[in-house]
C-alpha cells in the first residue's frame, strides 16, 4: 500500500501542479464564468492532491484493509491480473 503510495507521488503532485497553473490562467481572464470555473478546479484539484491524497486515502486504505480490493458481482468479467513484487522460490532455485 505504501510503497505504490509512494512511487506514484511525483507524478500525481507535478500533474496537480500542472493543472492548477492551467486553471490559475482561466481565473485571470476577464470572463467572470471562466474566472469562477479556474478558482473552483484550481482549488478542488489542490484539496485532491494535498488533503485526499495525503491524509485521507491511506487512511481509509489501513481501515478498509482487504475490502480495499474487493471487486463485485458484477464487474467478475474483468480480467485478474497478477503483479508479483518478488520472484517464486522456484524461479530463483532453477536460474530463471
Amino acid at each position: 500500500m505504501s510503497e505504490g503510495i509512494r512511487l506514484t507521488a511525483g507524478q500525481i503532485t507535478s500533474a496537480a501542479a500542472i493543472m492548477v497553473g492551467v486553471f490559475g490562467t482561466f481565473a485571470l481572464g476577464r470572463t467572470i464564468d471562466g474566472q469562477i470555473f479556474g478558482v473552483g478546479l484550481g482549488v478542488a484539484v489542490l484539496i485532491d492532491a494535498t488533503i485526499i491524497r495525503s491524509v485521507l486515502l491511506p487512511a481509509t486504505m489501513k481501515l478498509l484493509g482487504d475490502w480495499n480490493w474487493y471487486l463485485p458481482n458484477f464487474l467478475r468479467w474483468l480480467p485478474d491480473f497478477r503483479v508479483e513484487t518478488t520472484a517464486p522460490a522456484e524461479a530463483i532455485a532453477s536460474g530463471d
